[in-house]
């Protein structure tokens, strides 16, 4: 490396603001008002911090792995660095053979290294020495560690310390100012305007009068003139020699502070911006330092009360959120400055931050406020936020970790405009694909923000934070949907009408659009509402069969189904264990014996008997609990196969959108999606069971518990070793009620359910069902629990006659007057099943025309089935009306039903 006589401006450094340069012995340091740090000279020793295998540099190079990270001091020592947050982070690297790095080693670090054991200690100052280290706590508190071979470290001793250890004899001491020589260290105590030093002496650096080595700190000895009017300025350790620099106290108060670190934003400077006292071209001069540095951001609006932001780490982010929103409420009113701002982050601060930083969890501030910043911007809101997101998912697995922990704390209103901010733009491009807008990029930025989506909703999740689940659901999936609903028929028309138009490539494309664009929403379920995954499901069905050659669709032989009433449970199992049937395709049923096409009245029908008959099963495979649900006979385990079977039942009523009337409890849904199942869901299943647990786990009185004789053991079965010999008490209780749920649900049932969970994804073919909630999984096997009658009636239509006709409204009266199981009877007469859709009744269609036929008096109403078509006689009084659809739905089995 060239050796440099004259002094000239360092290369690497033009047009910065340098404010601290530090200085070791082959190397230096240097920090920016920005918060960049410099370095430049040897790297023998990976004191430069930019890798292992960086070479000596004659330049100053960034070190790129601090950027981010708002720092207050840098400090050079023989061969090592070290450089100090604003939040009282210590980061270290460099030389170690003597564990001047604080590691609790002596092994080089070639990139600044987090000293975990000076983390929450309120470190405020730093200093290197020629292979020792001190540290001071705001409170006073000196740390020192390294080489003590001469004192130098203050402990009484002359040993090496690899961790940071207190200076005892100083305990206690208003110590201000901490600084290292090559070997000696001097200290100053405000209250006795005192300096101590320790370390060596030998050329009279300790300032004591004597010529020695000192392994405790001993006052130097201060000429009479620095009497009491006088302060201690500031204190130099050269590498034989000291300085102290005195102040009288009229003259120290008057002295402006020294720059404490980076530039940071903070009130004064938002007020003097507002108030105009400056010119524009300074205010746009201090707005670039600003919002153009991470690192600047970073230390700003640090929450000082009670010093919370020296807590900083991977649990607390530091930040004082009332004074951020205090301060960008400032900002966002005045146009000048928040355009001037946005200018900067977009053109700036996005495209500089780091995702790849490891080196500490400060950096990761600028994620929380470039949200709650953006969320105030009318303009470019939607590219600043595309641009922080891909930044987001750019993080590393640990920062991913560490900002989703500050997610989960950050407060409600914030927790909103972080979802909003992201489903928003999500919205938005999904409203631009419905609006035949086609692009690649708009599906690659969906991606993002639906994943940034999806860290939000894991946090509220885990955190059992209070954002509902509607605050994540995008509306305008509907559209999309519907979009590509208009698509396909305007592809089919062609087929129909052979006429092929101009725009039919353009209807394909879009076709497959949508399709791309559904394909990525069903990873990420928690965006839409049941009933667009419900129409997702079935246009990715159309697209699974559509993939299929023709062949094979046009020959369904082998899945129709033959099927006698008398015995539908017996010949299903039949028909099944032959494995002829191709479970992608459409169910299709027929009733031997009757006329009738399945156009889906008849498989509802079939779904419904076979539901009744599984119930009566005399395998016994299910048992009916207390609450009327049922679960599988844990002690029926030589069944597995007609399991699989029930399972393969259940799959097939979903794939095929029809519904199983059998009273399973949430906790089965929980499973097959890989949920765990919870006291609650014991409670549904057995009310009393769960009570008496709820009610162990509520009583205070220990007495009563051991009163209660309960032992780790359920009907019979023990649950932990010896569990009929170990107690209940207060302190296990909990533990015993978990193993209790686990017991119930999983390990007494572990061989039914996986041959269920087997036969029921044999069933139902289509992985994407995985994409329900564990509500919404129910409802499509079991319906809707809601019947609401009057949604039914107006949702229907009318044929040859209207709402206001006088039969029309007798026969409303007379259907309002019926039970509710005769209303569900009426279901099943009209629909073949008495399950309400998901979504309700509006789901599905009712017509009601009227019959001219001359004997009307003598006919019963008539349902067809498959098109939800009701055929009224023209009755001629309201109590004709009542006795002839009561009598069609308690008595008939099959009027004109396909």
């Amino acid at each position: 490396m060239d050796t440099s006589t004259v002094c000239k401006p360092l290369k690497g450094l033009n047009n910065r603001q340098v404010i601290q340069i530090a200085c070791g012995d082959h190397h230096s340091l240097a920090l920016t008002k920005e918060g960049q740090v410099f370095v430049w000279g040897k790297n023998s020793h990976g004191q430069l911090g930019l890798r292992e295998d960086h070479p000596d540099s004659s330049s100053a190079e960034h070190v790129q792995s601090l950027s981010g990270i708002p720092l207050a001091q840098i400090s050079a020592g023989g061969d090592h660095s070290f450089v100090l947050s604003l939040s009282g982070v210590v980061f270290g690297w460099g030389k170690n053979s003597a564990g001047q790095l604080g590691l609790g080693d002596t092994t080089d670090r070639h990139v600044p290294t987090v000293v975990h054991s000076l983390n929450q200690k309120k470190t405020v100052s730093i200093s290197c020495g020629g292979e020792h280290t001190a540290t001071l706590s705001k409170g006073g508190t000196v740390f020192t560690f390294g080489s003590g071979g001469s004192g130098q470290l203050g402990h009484n001793s002359f040993r090496d310390e690899h961790h940071p250890r207190v200076v005892a004899e100083l305990w206690g001491s208003e110590v201000s100012k901490v600084t290292c020589g090559r070997h000696h260290t001097l200290v100053s105590v405000t209250s006795s305007k005192l300096i101590y030093s320790f370390g060596c002496g030998t050329q009279g650096q300790l300032g004591n009068g004597e010529l020695i080595k000192q392994s405790l700190p001993f006052p130097v000895d201060l000429p009479t003139e620095c009497n009491h009017e006088y302060t201690i300025e500031k204190i130099i350790a050269g590498e034989n020699h000291s300085f102290a620099l005195f102040f009288k106290e009229l003259e120290s108060e008057a002295k402006s502070n020294p720059n404490r670190g980076v530039l940071t934003l903070n009130d004064r400077m938002i007020d003097r911006w507002l108030s105009g006292a400056d010119s524009w071209s300074i205010i746009k001069q201090e707005i670039n330092t600003v919002f153009s540095s991470a690192a600047c951001l970073n230390g700003s609006f640090l929450k000082t009360s009670c010093d919370d932001h020296y807590q900083t780490s991977e649990e607390h982010c530091g930040l004082d959120f009332d004074l951020v929103e205090t301060s960008f409420a400032k900002l966002s009113e005045n146009k000048s400055l928040i355009s001037e701002i946005v200018k900067v982050v977009q053109q700036t601060l996005l495209s500089s931050l780091n995702p790849e930083n490891k080196t500490g969890v400060e950096s990761l501030r600028v994620y929380l406020l470039l949200p709650e910043l953006i969320r105030r911007v009318k303009k470019q809101k939607t590219d600043l936020s595309e641009a922080l997101a891909s930044k987001i998912l750019q993080l590393g697995p640990d920062a991913h970790k560490v900002l989703e922990k500050y997610w989960s704390k950050l407060p409600d209103d914030w927790l909103k405009g972080l979802v909003k901010l992201c489903r928003k733009p999500s919205a938005e491009l999904i409203v631009q694909i419905s609006c035949c807008e086609i692009g690649h990029d708009l599906t690659r930025n969906l991606k993002k923000f639906l994943n940034v989506l999806q860290m939000i909703y894991q946090v509220c999740c885990s955190a059992n934070r209070d954002i509902p689940n509607r605050d994540f659901i995008i509306h305008e999936i509907s559209d999309l949907l519907d979009t590509l609903r208009d698509a396909l028929e305007k592809l089919l028309l062609p087929f129909l009408c052979s006429t092929f138009t101009s725009d039919w490539e353009d209807m394909v494309k879009l076709k497959d659009y949508c399709f791309e664009t559904i394909n990525i929403l069903v990873r990420f379920p928690f965006v839409a509402d049941t009933v667009s995954k419900q129409r997702m499901f079935c246009y990715l069905q159309s697209q699974r069969l559509q993939s299929f050659p023709d062949s094979d669709r046009n020959d369904l032989t082998g899945n129709v189904l033959h099927i006698n009433r008398k015995s539908v449970l017996t010949d299903t199992l039949k028909y099944l264990r032959q494995k002829t049937h191709s479970f992608f395709y459409p169910l299709q049923v027929v009733f031997i014996g009757e006329n009738g096409i399945d156009m889906r009245g008849l498989s509802a029908e079939f779904f419904s008997l076979l539901s009744q008959s599984l119930l009566k099963w005399e395998k016994k495979v299910l048992e009916i609990h207390e609450s009327s649900l049922v679960w599988f006979n844990p002690d029926n385990t030589e069944t597995n196969r007609d399991i699989y079977y029930l399972g393969v039942i259940c799959g097939m009523a979903i794939y095929n959108h029809h519904y199983i009337n059998i009273g399973f409890p949430l906790a089965l849904f929980k499973k097959l999606l890989q949920h765990s199942p919870t006291l609650n869901d014991l409670e549904e299943l057995s009310p009393v069971e769960a009570r008496t647990l709820k009610s162990l786990l509520e009583e205070d009185e220990d007495d009563v518990v051991d009163m209660l004789s309960f032992d780790f053991t359920v009907k019979g079965k023990n649950l932990v070793t010896n569990g009929d010999q170990t107690r209940v008490t207060k302190a296990n209780r909990q533990k015993y009620v978990d193993l209790y749920v686990d017991f119930i649900f999983n390990k007494s049932v572990k061989s039914q359910f996986e041959h269920f969970s087997r036969g029921f994804s044999k069933g139902c073919p289509l992985d994407v069902w995985s994409m329900f909630h564990p509500e919404e999984l129910q409802q499509l096997l079991q319906g809707s629990p809601k019947y609401e009658w009057n949604e039914l009636q107006q949702c229907a239509s009318y044929e040859n006659c209207s709402a206001s006709d006088e039969l029309i409204k007798n026969f409303w009266t007379v259907f309002f007057e019926l039970s509710e199981e005769n209303k569900k009877r009426f279901l099943i007469f009209l629909y073949g099943t008495d399950r309400v859709p998901v979504g309700g009744f509006s789901k599905r269609s009712l017509k009601i025309l009227l019959s001219d036929c001359p004997d009307a008096e003598d006919r019963l109403p008539e349902a067809q089935t498959c098109f939800g078509r009701l055929i009224l006689p023209k009755y001629s009084d309201i109590n004709t009306i009542r006795d002839k659809l009561i009598h069609a739905i308690n008595f008939c089995k099959v009027f004109g039903r396909a």
